[in-house]
């Protein structure tokens, strides 16, 4: 399947395999983690800026964007839609918007109405937050999401060690301690 020879393409760093299961994705697809649905745009977006392409990058998170507007104008109450465009604005360095929409993702989809969606809204607005910079708010909300059962879903010991999304955090003590926490005994 081309969404998970996607994720694993991109944990083994084999930009090769990503580009070519982006492609067998096909034009208007998407791919999913739970209830985050993350356009090929998206995806083409991360992998540019995995490359080093920024200005690729930047092109496909705004292609990104103006189609995950249109999944919010549907669903505008649902915070996995406003979550992905969290994510995407952060990508692109709106560092208030993104912020703003993340925290309005969790609002909309709070872990004591839904445990498991709830935690994933808390650890995407982790990486949001990691991803414009801030580091501390990316590691509270990660230390909040991580000890729950949900959260292993989407913060579990390979995801954490291997996911692209985390390699802001790389390097910093407290976000290694974390993964080693997290690690099988």
């Amino acid at each position: 399947m081309a969404p998970d020879w996607f994720y694993c393409a991109l944990r083994e760093r084999d930009w090769p395999g990503a580009e070519q299961a982006l492609a067998a994705l096909g034009d208007n697809s998407v791919w999913a983690d739970n209830t985050i649905r993350l356009s090929r745009h998206f995806g083409e977006g991360l992998l540019a800026r995995l490359m080093h392409s920024e200005a690729k990058a930047a092109e496909a998170f705004a292609a990104a964007r103006v189609e995950q507007e249109q999944v919010v104008a549907r669903q505008k109450e649902y915070g996995p839609a406003l979550c992905v465009l969290g994510l995407i604005d952060a990508a692109l360095g709106k560092k208030e918007l993104a912020l703003e929409e993340g925290k309005r993702a969790m609002e909309l989809m709070p872990v004591e109405k839904d445990s498991t969606n709830g935690q994933a809204m808390q650890i995407y607005f982790a990486i949001m937050a990691a991803w414009v910079g801030e580091k501390d708010l990316a590691l509270e909300y990660l230390a909040l999401a991580g000890p729950t059962p949900g959260a292993s879903i989407v913060a579990n010991y390979g995801r954490l060690k291997l996911d692209p999304f985390w390699e802001p955090l790389r390097g910093d003590p407290r976000f290694e301690k974390f993964v080693v926490a997290k690690a099988p005994k």
